[in-house]
């Protein structure tokens, strides 16, 4: 089997669970075996068993089911953040290094106040003054996110403007705005998608982290990071109340950072 098909066929596993996770995060309400919110006091805290296969939470509760209602929070809010930072970042970063000049210095200086501090610090302060909610996280790890995004775009855009086609498409009468979206953004699209894949886990951990803090999702709302952070107390007495959205935290992450491995490997022409 040559290198490329095994990254082909790893590209579709992945790729395939990926998918999986996305369908149940999509379909969550119609896979609950139970109603994630219904509380029933009389069975609190019972561990693992064939009716409640990851136990239940303090009020009764059905941990599974509300590990499968979390992902919708989880998963989709992550990949509506990735795609808002990736398509901002990159359409700033195409246009700085396509025209250069004010607009150009303005935003990277920008990018450089943003990229000196610890990104989920930054973050912290925006959510919290915000005032929480799974709404005002993404918009504070979105705020801090893009300048990734823009720094990799510039950079692909002046490297790209310099080609002998795209100076030959400029002489053909190409206006700046049919060079950037035939030429530029596609020579650009493979490095911010590879990019995004692999933010993907970070995200979900820095918006899980945000609700862990008290600044993302607001109890009695179905969210790992906060299902975690209720449950941290009672660790040690009842551990499957936080090794349960734990352990969804960690299969997601997992995922998604395994597709973004190997989809930059098979986009990588030096490696193929």
């Amino acid at each position: 089997m040559t290198g490329r098909k095994s990254k082909k066929i790893r590209l579709c596993i992945y790729g395939a669970l990926a998918v999986l996770l996305i369908l149940i995060a999509v379909f969550s309400d119609r896979l609950c075996p139970y109603n994630p919110y219904e509380q029933n006091l009389a069975i609190a805290y019972n561990p693992p068993s064939l009716e409640h296969i990851m136990g239940t939470d303090a009020y009764g509760r059905d941990m599974f089911s509300r590990i499968i209602s979390g992902a919708r929070v989880s998963i989709i809010s992550t990949l509506v953040l990735v795609v808002i930072i990736s398509v901002v970042g990159t359409l700033a970063g195409t246009i700085c290094g396509y025209f250069g000049g004010l607009f150009d210095t303005v935003v990277m200086r920008i990018s450089d106040v943003f990229l000196a501090f610890p990104g989920l610090v930054f973050a912290l302060a925006i959510a919290a003054i915000l005032g929480g909610g799974v709404s005002n996280a993404v918009i504070a790890l979105a705020f801090v996110s893009w300048p990734k995004y823009s720094r990799l775009a510039r950079g692909r855009a002046l490297a790209v403007k310099e080609m002998t086609y795209v100076k030959a498409a400029k002489l053909s009468g190409d206006t700046p705005l049919q060079v950037i979206v035939r030429h530029i953004l596609p020579n650009t699209i493979g490095t911010m998608l590879v990019t995004a894949m692999l933010d993907i886990g970070t995200m979900m951990m820095e918006l899980a982290g945000l609700s862990f803090l008290g600044l993302g999702a607001k109890p009695p709302i179905a969210e790992w990071g906060s299902m975690m952070s209720s449950g941290r107390s009672m660790l040690q007495t009842y551990p499957w109340v936080v090794l349960s959205p734990g352990l969804a935290i960690f299969i997601s992450v997992a995922v998604f950072n395994l597709l973004g491995d190997t989809l930059r490997d098979y986009l990588d022409p030096k490696q193929n």
